[in-house]
């Protein structure tokens, strides 16, 4: 089981689009030397819809070669079109990603019976582990407990990356799916108490700006040294808030590239970070020391 803070990844453009290679090995270099426990390589924090199939598999097969074994990859390989979701699946696979993350189909609001039948034929099409994403702010569909807990006896599904910040589900899932179940949350704001409940731990945001403080931060939840874990997030809570005060990559990729990890491309129809809320993010990320 992958334990701790899995960074959900930015993925480094020009300031036409095009995706920068060089920026993207740089900041694979940057994570393992911060102690970033895995990498989640075209999840939304990628853009993974805005980038067509072929940029897709080109980023997370980058990622995996770049990374050369160090750490895990998981690549992000969900959509609303169950074909779809298992064409990236196999591609994923193909190209040495260690594990998938697939979020609950968008758009088209399936059903609880949908969403299982969806994962059920992806799982049984491809043999990688497959970790399930629930995100409902995003997608206006909820994946409910009783349906992960179907779901969790289904081989190859291994884990959930909950992001409802509805602390209560932690111990719902886990008595429905079990100890051997891997529980991440997808919600930075709550993300210490999560792991203190029982969590594996984090996909994260944050992580991309304080990867080193992330990973203490959720190491020392998921020991359950809550005096630790809490002193360490106090630090944190303004890059929790402050990287969504705008629709999410748009003030982490500013973050990043005022780090000078990365150039300032991010594409359509997403903008870059207007100018208003620069010192409210560069403060958040004095508060964690970055800058």
């Amino acid at each position: 089981m992958i334990l701790g803070s899995i960074v959900a990844l930015v993925t480094p453009m020009f300031d036409n689009g095009d995706v920068d290679k060089h920026s993207l090995k740089k900041l694979v270099e940057f994570h393992i030397e911060q102690d970033t426990d895995a990498i989640v390589a075209m999840g939304t924090t990628g853009e993974s819809a805005t980038l067509n199939d072929h940029e897709h598999m080109d980023v997370v097969k980058a990622v995996v070669d770049y990374v050369a074994g160090r750490i895990p990859v998981i690549a992000g390989t969900g959509a609303n079109s169950t074909s779809e979701a298992i064409t990236l699946t196999r591609a994923a696979k193909q190209v040495g990603a260690d594990a998938c993350l697939l979020v609950t189909p968008y758009y088209n609001k399936p059903t609880q019976e949908g969403l299982y039948l969806h994962y059920k034929a992806i799982a049984e099409a491809v043999d990688i582990p497959q970790i399930l994403y629930n995100v409902p702010g995003r997608t206006a569909c909820d994946m409910l407990p009783e349906t992960i807990g179907r779901l969790a006896k289904i081989d190859h599904i291994i884990g959930v990356k909950e992001a409802t910040g509805d602390l209560s589900r932690v111990s719902a899932i886990r008595d429905l799916c079990g100890d051997d179940f891997a529980l991440y949350t997808g919600d930075d704001a709550s993300s210490c108490e999560f792991c203190l409940l029982g969590g594996n731990g984090t996909i994260t945001v944050s992580g991309n700006v304080a990867p080193r403080l992330v990973h203490q931060m959720a190491t020392a939840a998921i020991n359950g040294d809550r005096e630790t874990a809490t002193s360490i997030d106090a630090s944190l809570r303004g890059l929790h808030k402050q990287l969504f005060i705008q629709s999410n990559p748009i003030p982490v990729k500013w973050a990043v590239a005022e780090m000078g990890l990365i150039h300032k491309g991010i594409r359509l129809p997403l903008t870059w970070l207007t100018e208003d809320c620069f010192d409210i993010v560069r403060s958040a990320m004095q508060q964690a020391s970055v800058l």
